[in-house]
């Protein structure tokens, strides 16, 4: 009980003082985020990630097509013809 009292007293605080900002300093935020975002050195870091997940994305499906692969030829009997 006392966690939520201190995080709605916390909230409430923030909500003060973030309407004393006003619009202004939101904007001002927004804007010098915005930059950063769109910096040079942040968009390499962005690509880097972006090619990390997707080399990874396609791992995570060839291992899944070579384990249904692996699972079919069990169920089928691996193609190996009984004496």
């Amino acid at each position: 009980m006392r966690g939520k009292l201190i995080f709605v007293a916390g909230a409430a605080v923030g909500f003060v003082l973030g309407a004393r900002a006003g619009r202004d300093r939101y904007d001002q935020i927004a804007e010098r985020t915005s930059k950063l975002w769109h910096s040079r050195a942040v968009q390499r870091q962005v690509v880097k990630a972006e090619d990390f997940a997707g080399a990874k994305a396609a791992d995570g499906v060839d291992a899944i097509v070579e384990g249904i692969k692996f699972v079919l030829t069990k169920l089928v009997g691996g193609g190996k013809k009984k004496k």
